[in-house]
């Protein structure tokens, strides 16, 4: 079970008076730093080697992935989403997340909750990040590290292959060199994380498990492994 030391704040109340915490303050000066890094290393790649990354807005394939992210950037996240959202826009999120939960769980060898099931209706749902709305992020200002240092050149096509089993595409070609530039600010936030006592690597989780869990919604999966 993954202990919250000093992260979670629960998901009573909302809106602009919620106070930034120090986490939160900290979290998003390292997001800063990690966007001026990944825009240095892609002007490098355009001037010396004429590479330009094929992500653009609408663009979403990637949004399919299973995301992972740690409790200091969940925390972020959920403290971004009680200020700025609108309870409606909350509920929304919330159903959008407990049909993730559900298609997760129903997937091969996998247990899902028969109160949840039966809850919800997945007869139209396509699975994908449940922060994606109209191929868009709608929390991009607090979008994780792995979201922020993911760029390919390969063509759109190769991306949406990765979540077919009998797509004939090749791999996208990532560029992996914008991880590498940002490496030492994602080891910031291991350590600050490491400071407060947690395990960094069992402080990670797939982002929708995050989510429910910061939101306090009755769904969250709290026993995952580390």
């Amino acid at each position: 079970m993954i202990e919250n030391r000093g992260f979670a704040m629960g998901a009573e109340g909302c809106g602009a008076d919620i106070p930034i915490t120090q986490e939160e303050d900290f979290v998003n000066r390292v997001y800063s730093s990690v966007d001026k890094a990944t825009a240095c290393q892609l002007d490098r790649l355009r001037s010396e080697q004429g590479i330009i990354p094929t992500c653009k807005l609408g663009c979403c394939h990637c949004c399919r992935f299973h995301i992972l992210m740690n409790i200091a950037e969940a925390h972020t996240l959920a403290q971004y989403v009680r200020r700025e959202w609108s309870v409606d826009q909350i509920n929304a999120l919330r159903l959008r997340t407990q049909q993730w939960h559900v298609w997760d769980n129903s997937r091969p060898g996998r247990f899902p909750s028969v109160d949840i099931v039966e809850q919800t209706d997945l007869s139209h749902y396509i699975h994908c990040c449940p922060l994606l709305i109209e191929g868009a992020c709608s929390a991009y200002p607090v979008r994780p590290v792995v979201c922020r240092t993911h760029f390919v050149c390969s063509h759109p096509q190769s991306c949406c292959a990765m979540n077919d089993p009998d797509a004939k595409e090749d791999v996208p070609v990532v560029l992996a060199s914008v991880e590498m530039a940002t490496s030492p600010f994602s080891t910031l936030i291991r350590n600050h994380i490491e400071s407060t006592g947690l395990d960094f690597s069992r402080s990670i989780m797939l982002l929708p498990h995050w989510l429910a869990i910061e939101m306090n919604w009755d769904f969250a999966i709290l026993n995952l492994p580390g």
